[in-house]
């Protein structure tokens, strides 16, 4: 598969996997947190379906479209290992993730603190979806939809 087939199946997995969490889980009470701005396009698509709801941004530095830019408070710049600490304990009603490279090494080295951070910052009862698996005990597994790759994206509830 040719790399831009590749990165259209991941954002339509995305785009179908956000839009199934909005109509078939209501989020608790709390904040979204969006772990990698990129260009917005996540961001933005978070801001028109949860509309009401706090979404805090994370990413390494600020490269998002203008348009797709969080308010100043709501914007965290940063290494995420590090400025993602902060949030452990927000009560997040639901958390997304795509912050994958697609080298294993570099995503391997992410996967020793992401599941950890990510079950930290939801409350229980919340939602997390992910480019990459998040292998911790407070987080269930849940289904994706049926016409989504394997392993292409990650869908967890928050345990008690």
């Amino acid at each position: 598969m040719s790399r831009l087939d590749s990165f259209i199946n991941r954002m339509s997995a995305q785009r179908d996997l956000l839009n199934h969490v909005r109509d078939a889980y209501p989020l608790p009470e709390g904040p979204v947190l969006e772990i990698g701005l990129g260009n917005g396009r996540t961001f933005s698509h978070l801001r028109e379906n949860f509309p009401g709801r706090r979404i805090v941004a994370f990413d390494r530095q600020l490269g998002a479209h203008g348009s797709s830019i969080p308010p100043q408070e709501d914007l965290v710049l940063g290494e995420i290992v590090e400025t993602g600490q902060t949030f452990i304990g927000a009560e997040a009603a639901f958390v997304h993730a795509d912050i994958g490279t697609g080298y294993p090494d570099k995503d391997a080295v992410t996967l020793t603190w992401l599941p950890d951070m990510v079950a930290g910052m939801l409350r229980p009862g919340g939602y997390a979806l992910s480019g990459l698996p998040l292998e911790h005990q407070a987080l269930q597994p849940l289904p994706i939809l049926e016409h989504i790759e394997k392993d292409r994206y990650f869908f967890y509830r928050r345990l008690a």
